[in-house]
């Protein structure tokens, strides 16, 4: 997750290939929340019901998060399997912060509920 951030920044990329990264990180995250709690998302639809279970995992202050992350699936669809040029500069910059804003906060509910999936230094990462 921690590389896909970084790597999603890189200007040499298309924003569509920027987008897909971000959008990998997001999905890696929902599935170590998703972990935690015991669960895994069934194959069919698996992005999908990863990134629908936010709110059941974080509350229901994500719920209206539930829209956007469809969105993003959907995008992520498209730019990488329909056609280039599907994603703007203001998406992917909009979906990094996105995905760091939930990163704290994931990581937070993390320390609380499952410190032993966290570093014991506390340095914002999960264990390897």
């Amino acid at each position: 997750m921690d590389r896909d951030l970084r790597d999603c920044r890189a200007s040499d990329l298309s924003t569509d290939w920027q987008f897909t990264i971000a959008y990998n990180a997001l999905l890696k995250l929902c599935t170590i929340l998703l972990y935690s709690e015991g669960y895994r998302a069934e194959k069919n639809l698996a992005h999908y019901r990863t990134l629908q279970a936010l709110p059941l995992i974080l509350g229901q202050a994500h719920e209206e998060d539930c829209d956007y992350l469809d969105r993003c699936r959907a995008k992520r669809n498209v730019a990488e399997y329909d056609y280039a040029g599907s994603t703007t500069e203001a998406e992917v910059k909009d979906l990094i912060e996105y995905v760091e804003g939930l990163k704290r906060e994931a990581l937070d509910w993390l320390r609380i509920q499952y410190p032993e999936l966290t570093r014991p230094e506390n340095d914002g990462s999960l264990t390897d």
